[in-house]
């Protein structure tokens, strides 16, 4: 992302190290509480630094949302598959705090998560969203391009429940219309 994305009261900007602690205590919150996420133990800061920096090694991007000064919500981009013919294909996870909730925070994030992926060349965004039920996170991906892709049943035990998973797909820029361009391939850093 080459700059800020604004809205009244809200910046969306590009994830720094300082932002590994608020970061942490927001996906915490959705692992103890949610079904958003299948993890069952929330990472440590180092766990959480380590993750999200294995996004930006790959050149992917990681967003915030501040608002006064403070984060209220993250998102990223990771690769969707390791094998060399995913490299233009990412998933999105997106979470905002608990207290901040419904207030167009996911919205603004996603909406800059898929300008940054596309100004990267990639072509493909893949949500796999956790729990059938998650309506919020459905309706929040549909309202961004996502259409539904499958649903696999009683895939995560959480919470003492089985819980499916919702997969949804939007294109990127051109999508699958047109091959990537070089500058893109020799941009997207592979495993």
């Amino acid at each position: 992302m080459t700059g800020s994305i604004s809205t009244p009261g809200l910046v969306i900007r590009a994830g720094r190290d300082d932002d590994i602690r608020a970061v942490t205590r927001i996906y915490a919150q959705a692992v103890r509480t949610g079904t958003g996420t299948f993890d069952i133990t929330p990472p440590n800061d180092d766990g959480m630094r380590a993750r999200l920096g294995k996004v930006a090694a790959r050149g992917h991007p990681w967003l915030v949302a501040e608002r006064a000064g403070r984060v209220v919500g993250f998102c990223y981009a990771a690769p969707y598959k390791l094998r060399e013919a995913y490299a233009f294909t990412v998933e999105s996870s997106i979470y905002v705090d608990e207290e901040a909730r419904r207030g167009g925070i996911g919205r603004a994030l996603m909406a800059g998560l898929i300008e940054a992926c596309t100004a990267a060349g990639l072509r493909q965004m893949v949500a796999v969203v956790g729990d059938s039920e998650n309506a919020a996170s459905i309706g929040l991906h549909r309202a961004l391009g996502f259409e539904k892709a499958g649903r696999f049943e009683n895939v995560g035990f959480k919470h003492g429940r089985w819980l499916d998973i919702v997969l949804m797909q939007r294109p990127l820029g051109p999508g699958g219309d047109t091959p990537p361009d070089q500058t893109a391939r020799d941009a997207i850093k592979t495993e």
